[in-house]
């Protein structure tokens, strides 16, 4: 029997059918214990995080047991893989667990901040009537969308957003143009200028690495259309959140949507206050009821099977 640290939340089915076989120590307020959290992971064979949870330095050092590392997500720039491999841990993220949650969040938000009329509310319950102010909305249809990124997530919003008559296009360091992602999906490669100054909506769906570290500062940002929306589901970091506030107040923004922050949890940022059309999510794009039963019980399985010797 193998001793299963969880320390982060997951799933209940999912930590029943780990607890059936091993002994599973599930605490998802465990990530904000550092002290009790290495003790734990000293005797750990396998330790399931989520994002908050850094894998790395002291607490790696510390997993003298682990065998393997679950990531309840796909990301895994809070994980020191090349360090967990080295030490002969096997590191399982939940590839794909999660895409329809973030893609729907970006094409929701999209259309959210295109159309700039759902904010009201309290307007219209005092019994005011903005009519003429919220009647110059956009409509998603004909409007072209850049997607920075075109793995399995983005090649799913791009899916979602042709079902709704939208252009899309998109980048990605890693695909040649010829790429038959392209082809299969019905989306135009450009080059990453080419996009930025043609999208009516760019979403970002790329890692947090050197390369794309500061990617949407002061100056990419100027380069998009004016009044165009900037839907950030991928990592803090690759976007100025100043130079997004700025380019909100200004006017050149015409939306933006930000589910990630270079340092999380956000602490007080004034620089975003009374930013117009702005909506400011805690990195849970990806996470919903029904993806947190898919990204929990992939992880599982995964978990069982490396544990039993499966490849």
């Amino acid at each position: 029997m193998s001793r299963v640290v969880i320390t982060e939340f997951m799933d209940e089915p999912a930590v029943a059918r780990l607890r059936a076989a091993h002994d599973v120590l599930y605490d998802p307020k465990l990530v904000d214990d550092a002290v009790r959290l290495h003790a734990e992971a000293a005797s750990a064979d396998v330790l399931i995080v989520r994002n908050r949870t850094q894998v790395r330095g002291e607490l790696l050092a510390s997993m003298k047991r682990c065998r393997v590392v679950g990531r309840l997500g796909v990301g895994l720039d809070n994980i020191d893989v090349p360090g967990c491999e080295a030490r002969g841990m096997r590191v399982i993220p939940a590839a794909g667990a999660n895409a329809l949650s973030v893609a729907e969040y970006v094409i929701g938000t999209a259309m959210l901040l295109l159309r700039g009329a759902y904010q009201s509310t309290a307007d219209v319950a005092a019994g005011r009537w903005p009519r003429p102010a919220l009647s110059n909305g956009r409509e998603v249809g004909g409007r072209t969308l850049g997607l920075i990124g075109f793995g399995s997530i983005g090649q799913l919003t791009a899916r979602l957003a042709q079902g709704l008559g939208m252009r899309v296009m998109a980048y990605d360091a890693m695909l040649d143009a010829d790429h038959p992602a392209y082809a299969a999906s019905g989306v135009s490669p450009a080059g990453l200028d080419a996009l930025i100054a043609q999208a009516d909506v760019i979403s970002l769906h790329v890692p947090l690495v050197d390369s794309t570290r500061g990617l949407f500062g002061a100056g990419r940002i100027a380069a998009m259309k004016r009044g165009a929306v900037l839907v950030n589901t991928a990592r803090g970091g690759i976007v100025d959140e100043l130079a997004v506030a700025e380019a909100l107040r200004s006017g050149h923004l015409g939306g933006a949507a930000l589910d990630v922050f270079d340092a999380e949890p956000l602490a007080a940022a004034p620089h975003f206050t009374g930013c117009p059309n702005l909506v400011l999510t805690p990195h849970i794009a990806g996470v919903t009821a029904e993806s947190n039963e898919r990204v929990s019980s992939l992880i599982a399985d995964k978990v069982l099977e490396a544990l039993n010797g499966t490849p």
